[in-house]
C-alpha cells in the first residue's frame, strides 16, 4: 500500500491548492492584474506538476474521478462551449454515478465492462447563467458530451479561488478604504476579508456579502479584531463591490495576546509523548480503487467536492450464515445548516449551508501523521478541480486507522474465579474541512460489534463581533475578551444514508418505549415496555426525536429474519441533538425546513442527494426534502434514503476562545436482529506482553472450598 504510513515514519507531504501567496503579504498596485488573471479561463499548469502525467486506472464503477477523467471533462466542455470557454468557470467536476442495476450486475458478473461519466456545473459570468454538463468518459478517446442543460433561476455556490479575489476587489475599492480610514485603520495589508453569502438575496445576481476583520500582527489571529458596520456586497460574476454602506461604527477591539497561540512561551512541560505502534502492521487490507476491508467489514472510499468524503457499498461478512450482507449503498455528509440567533446586523445575516454554498471536499486539506491521525495510517488523496477546469490534488484527505477502543465484553464469574475480557477496537474513516473561522472533522467509526458509529467534530475559531465598551450581548452572545463576543448559534448535520439491510427493499419503524395505561395491568406501577409502529409513508416518516420515550428508529428488511425469527434490522440511535429554534416563516427555515424534523425517509431517487436541493446559494425557497415529501410518496417494503438531522446549539462560553476545543454531535447505527447472536463472540483474546499468552481469558481468584 504505497499511502500507508506509520506514526514513526519521517513523511513530507506536500499539499497543492489555490490559496494567497504565504511567503508574503500582496502588492495593491498589482490587485486589479491579479484579478484579470484569475478572472481568465487560460489553463495555467502547476510548476511542479506542468505536464500533468496520469496513470490512473479504474477497476469499479465507484472508484474515485481520477486526475485524468477531471481534464478530460473540462476539455471536452471547453470545446464544446467554443468561444465562450474563455469565460467559462468551473464549479464543479465529480463522478456521475452510475445506475444501481450497472454497479451490482457488474459485481455479480453479469457485465464486465461499464460506463463512466461526469458531472461538470460550470458558470458563464457575462451571460450569469449557470449549465450542468454530463460527459461520457468510456471508452477513453471516444470521450463525448452527453448533455448540457442550462439551469435556469440558480446561482452556484463560490469557486475554488474567489476567497482570495474577495478579499483583493474589497481591498481595492476606494468607498471601503475610506469606511476603513474613519475607524483608523490605514494598514490594508492587514485587513482580513471572509467571503460570506448574500443571505437575504434572490437569485438573479451571485452575490457574497463578507466580513472584515483587522490583524494586529502578521502571524496573529484576526477574529479578536472584527470590523463591524460595514455592509459590503460583491457582484461575483463581475468580481466588483456593487454597494458599500456604512451602518454603525463601533471600536474595533483590541488585540487580545491569549488569541495569538503561536506565541504561548509556557506550554506543559509534563505531558510526554504518545506513540501507537503496530508492529504487524494494521488489520485493515486496502485494495485497488479505494475498497477496505477490516473484521468483516467491506465498504468502498468516495469523495466529492460537495459532500468530501463517501462510503459506498458498505457490507458485513457474517461468520453465523457464512453470507455477505448488505448495510448500506451509501453515506454521506449531504449539508449542514449554521443559523445565528443574534438579531443584530451583522450575525443575523449570518446562515450557512456550508456543504451547498463552500463545499466540504472542495475545503478539505491535508492530514499530518502524528498530529490528525496515530499509528499505521493509511491515506487516500482527493481529486478536485480549480475554477479554470485545472485538477489538483489534496494529498492525504482521508485517514484510515485503527483505534483501541477500551472494553469490548468483559464477565467474571464469582463461583469459578475466571475473567474474560476482549479489547475492544474500531476502524476510523475521516476527513477535516475548513469554512472560514470554523474546522469540522467528519468521522464513520466501525466497531468489532458489528455497529457503526457516524460523528461530527466541531473546532476553530468563533465568529465574533464587536461592542462598545460597557456593552454586553445579553443572552444573544458570550463575552470571550473585552469588547469582544461570539453570538448564541446551532450547527445541524444532515447525513444522507441510503440503507441497503439485507437487500434493496427496506423499512422504517419507530420504537417508543411506554407506560402501561390505567386500564393495562401494572400492579407495582414499574412497568413500561416497548412499541414499534412502522412508517409508511414520507409524511409519516417524518419525526422529530423525544428523549421521553427513548425514541429511536430501525430500518428493517421485512423479507429477512434472523434465526430467533425476527425481523432483521439497523437501528439508529440518536445521541445530542437540538431543536432548530428559528420560526416557521423566517428566511433560514424557507431555505432549510427539513431542520425542523430530525428524521426524513424518502425512496430512492437518483436525483436527490442534498437535502436543500442542488443549489443552494441565495436560493430563497428550498426545493429539497420538504418539497419531495409534499408528494408523500411510499417508503415501506421499497428502496429507501434515510435522511438523519443532528445538531447541537452552541451556547458559547469563554473557555470556547480563542480556538474551540472539539465539541462532538453524532449517532449510532447499530444491528438490530440483523445477527442471531453477538457478532463480538469470535474476538480473540488480547496476548500477554510477557509470555505471548492470552492475558484476558484467566483465573484471576483462588477461591476456598466451600
Amino acid at each position: 500500500m504505497e499511502n500507508l504510513q506509520t506514526q514513526n515514519t519521517a513523511t513530507s507531504q506536500v499539499t497543492t491548492s489555490n490559496v494567497a501567496n504565504p511567503l508574503g503579504p500582496p502588492n495593491f498596485k498589482s490587485l486589479g492584474r491579479e484579478v484579470r488573471d484569475l478572472l481568465s479561463n487560460q489553463p495555467i499548469p502547476s510548476k511542479k506538476n506542468s505536464s500533468l502525467i496520469y496513470n490512473d486506472i479504474v477497476k469499479h464503477p465507484l472508484d474515485m474521478i481520477t486526475m485524468e477523467e477531471i481534464k478530460t471533462s473540462a476539455s471536452i466542455t471547453r470545446k464544446h462551449f467554443g468561444k465562450l470557454s474563455k469565460t467559462l468557470r468551473f464549479w464543479r467536476v465529480d463522478l456521475k454515478e452510475p445506475p444501481k442495476s450497472m454497479v451490482f450486475d457488474f459485481e455479480t458478473g453479469k457485465i464486465d465492462t461499464f460506463t463512466r461519466e461526469s458531472l461538470v456545473v460550470l458558470v458563464e459570468p457575462q451571460k450569469d447563467k449557470v449549465y450542468e454538463v454530463v460527459v461520457n468518459l468510456f471508452p477513453r478517446g471516444e470521450e463525448s458530451i452527453i448533455s448540457c442543460t442550462h439551469i435556469e433561476n440558480v446561482q452556484v455556490g463560490f469557486l475554488s479561488d474567489e476567497y482570495e479575489m474577495c478579499e483583493i476587489v474589497v481591498k481595492q475599492d476606494p468607498r471601503v478604504r475610506d469606511s476603513l480610514k474613519r475607524r483608523g485603520i490605514t494598514d490594508l495589508n492587514s485587513v482580513m476579508v471572509d467571503a460570506w453569502t448574500s443571505f437575504f438575496s434572490g437569485p438573479e445576481v451571485r452575490l457574497c456579502n463578507p466580513l472584515l476583520f483587522v490583524r494586529a500582527t502578521d502571524s496573529a489571529n484576526g477574529y479578536d479584531r472584527p470590523i463591524d458596520g460595514l455592509d459590503i456586497y460583491i457582484d461575483m460574476n463581475k468580481m466588483e463591490v456593487t454597494s458599500v454602506k456604512d451602518l454603525f461604527i463601533v471600536p474595533v477591539p483590541q488585540h487580545d495576546p491569549i488569541a495569538q497561540w503561536q506565541m504561548i512561551k509556557n506550554v506543559r512541560p509534563d505531558l510526554k509523548p504518545y506513540q501507537v505502534l503496530q508492529p504487524e502492521g494494521p488489520s485493515f487490507v486496502v485494495t485497488e480503487g479505494q475498497q477496505v476491508y477490516w473484521q468483516n467489514w467491506h465498504f468502498k472510499i468516495g469523495f466529492t467536492q460537495w459532500e468530501g468524503l463517501v462510503l459506498h457499498r458498505v457490507e458485513y461478512d457474517d461468520a453465523e450464515t457464512g453470507k455477505r450482507r448488505s448495510v448500506m449503498y451509501r453515506a454521506s455528509f449531504a449539508e449542514m445548516v449554521v443559523p445565528y440567533g443574534d438579531p443584530r446586523p451583522p450575525n443575523c445575516r449570518k446562515n450557512a449551508f456550508d456543504a451547498g454554498e463552500d463545499g466540504f471536499g472542495r475545503n478539505c486539506h491535508s492530514l499530518e501523521l502524528g498530529c490528525d491521525c496515530l499509528g499505521a495510517i493509511h491515506y487516500f488523496d482527493a481529486h478536485l478541480v480549480d475554477s479554470k477546469g485545472i485538477p489538483y490534488k489534496i494529498k492525504n484527505a482521508v485517514c484510515l486507522h485503527e483505534e483501541d477502543y477500551g472494553i469490548l465484553w468483559k464477565h467474571k464469574d464469582w463461583r469459578t474465579g475466571i475473567q474474560e475480557v476482549r479489547r475492544s477496537r474500531r476502524l476510523v474513516v475521516s476527513f477535516f474541512t475548513t469554512i472560514a473561522n470554523y474546522d469540522y472533522g467528519f468521522y464513520w467509526y466501525f466497531h468489532l460489534d458489528g455497529s457503526i458509529k457516524c460523528e461530527a467534530k466541531l473546532t476553530g475559531i468563533l465568529s465574533t463581533s464587536a461592542l462598545g465598551h460597557g456593552e454586553k450581548p445579553g443572552g444573544y452572545g458570550t463575552m470571550v475578551a473585552p469588547n469582544l463576543y461570539a453570538p448564541i448559534h446551532q450547527h445541524f448535520f444532515i447525513v444522507r444514508l441510503d440503507m441497503q439491510v439485507d437487500g434493496v427493499k427496506n423499512a422504517i419503524q419507530e420504537i417508543n418505549v411506554k407506560i402501561p395505561e390505567e386500564n393495562e395491568p401494572n400492579p407495582h406501577k414499574s412497568a413500561f415496555y416497548a412499541t414499534e409502529t412502522t412508517l409508511k409513508t414520507e409524511h409519516e416518516a417524518a419525526r422529530v426525536i423525544n428523549a421521553n420515550t427513548s425514541r429511536l428508529w430501525k430500518i428493517v428488511n421485512i423479507n429477512t429474519k434472523n434465526r430467533n425469527g425476527d425481523v432483521c434490522g439497523w437501528k439508529l440511535v440518536p445521541s445530542n441533538n437540538a431543536p432548530a429554534y428559528a420560526l416557521e416563516g423566517s428566511k433560514i427555515i424557507q431555505r432549510a425546513g427539513f431542520i425542523k424534523k430530525s428524521i426524513w425517509v424518502t425512496p430512492y431517487h437518483p436525483e436527490e442527494k442534498y437535502p436543500a436541493g442542488n443549489y443552494v446559494y441565495q436560493k430563497e425557497i428550498e426545493d429539497g426534502l420538504t418539497h419531495w415529501t409534499k408528494a408523500n410518496r411510499n417508503v415501506y417494503d421499497t428502496d429507501i434514503v434515510v435522511w438523519y438531522s443532528f445538531g447541537i446549539t452552541h451556547v458559547v462560553r469563554a473557555e470556547d476562545w480563542p480556538v474551540m476545543p472539539v465539541e462532538y454531535a453524532g449517532f449510532d447505527l447499530k444491528p438490530d436482529n440483523f445477527f442471531g447472536y453477538s457478532p463480538a463472540m469470535d474476538v480473540p483474546p488480547a496476548p500477554s506482553k510477557a509470555n505471548k499468552k492470552d492475558c484476558c481469558s484467566v483465573d484471576v481468584t483462588v477461591r476456598a472450598k466451600l
